[in-house]
């Protein structure tokens, strides 16, 4: 019998980037039928709202818990307290009323912006708690890192079975193109379309970890299925690409032709984002399949395909 066999699944932020791809990894890959899969759209089902919550999970025995507020660099570091207010508002409600509807499993995404800063490459899971997040990132840091002390509580006191998912930098089709608040490969891709001229924040040398979406739907469909502790488990392609690597990969991809320059007076983020997966292929046997340039390929014929 599969795991998934005769369950109900609520994907929260199953209509947004990530969870869209875990509905569809649900339904091509583990034969789960359309119609026992939940998915809450944000205009008619604000999870910030106790009662909508307490909705949504009614009848479910799974829940993959992939909503939050989503932005980049930018946005982040404008909207400090908005971002850890509103996350930390839906994971606190979600959870609870998982528990209260007796859940079987709940799979929280969090984030790598959880980790500290200054902590140890590359990241391991038990440094997630040795320091404060970057600076840009400080509200939305905290609050994503708050689901993984959220979920041992819930297992001591009400035995529940949460578990988290600490995934690197995603990317691919279906991500946040929009110009104030995508992430550093969509808005360059964008860019490469749409400008004459593609001007960089930072000066290209933070490195980071990306990690090509399916691959990440796959890691979070595997936890569901055969994670059972509340410690967190990082999921990532286990390769490093800098930021300068990634514009020349971008701009190679995508033909552009104009003017390539970088502006240091702008935030450039955490210098370096590395995550060991250890831990996932121990538990998971998760193997990312995606190069960097195969995932970039991708989606920029997806973006391209919509926007030529």
């Amino acid at each position: 019998m599969s795991f998934w066999d005769g369950k109900k699944v609520l994907v929260t932020g199953g209509a947004g980037f990530i969870g869209s791809h875990v509905v569809d990894n649900l339904v091509q890959k583990r034969g789960v039928a359309r119609q026992d899969i939940v998915v809450p759209r944000s205009q008619d089902c604000d999870l910030r709202v106790f009662e909508n919550c307490l909705r949504v999970v009614e009848g479910v025995d799974v829940v993959i818990h992939a909503a939050t507020t989503v932005g980049g660099i930018k946005y982040n570091n404008e909207n400090l307290a908005t971002q850890f207010y509103n996350p930390n508002l839906i994971n606190s409600q979600i959870v609870e009323a998982a528990r209260l509807e007796g859940v079987e499993k709940f799979v929280s995404v969090c984030c790598v912006c959880a980790y500290p800063k200054d902590a140890p490459y590359p990241l391991t899971e038990d440094s997630l708690f040795c320091g404060r997040p970057e600076e840009t990132h400080l509200g939305y840091g905290f609050a994503k890192r708050m689901m993984v002390p959220q979920a041992e509580v819930y297992h001591k006191q009400h035995g529940m079975n949460i578990v988290v998912v600490i995934p690197v930098n995603s990317y691919g089709p279906r991500d946040n193109f929009d110009k104030e608040t995508a992430h550093v490969i969509p808005a360059l891709i964008r860019k490469c379309f749409e400008d004459e001229q593609l001007v960089v924040w930072g000066d290209g040398s933070p490195v980071r970890d990306f990690l090509y979406v399916e691959d990440l739907a796959e890691g979070v469909v595997l936890a569901a299925e055969l994670l059972n502790t509340h410690e967190p488990v990082n999921l990532g392609a286990g390769t490093e690409t800098s930021v300068g690597q990634l514009v020349d990969l971008v701009v190679q991809l995508t033909g552009f032709k104009g003017k390539v320059s970088y502006d240091p007076s702008k935030p450039k983020g955490q210098p370096r984002r590395l995550a060991s997966i250890e831990r996932a292929k121990s538990l998971l046997g998760f193997r990312p399949h995606h190069t960097i340039e195969e995932g970039l390929r991708k989606t920029i014929d997806w973006y391209g395909g919509r926007h030529s």
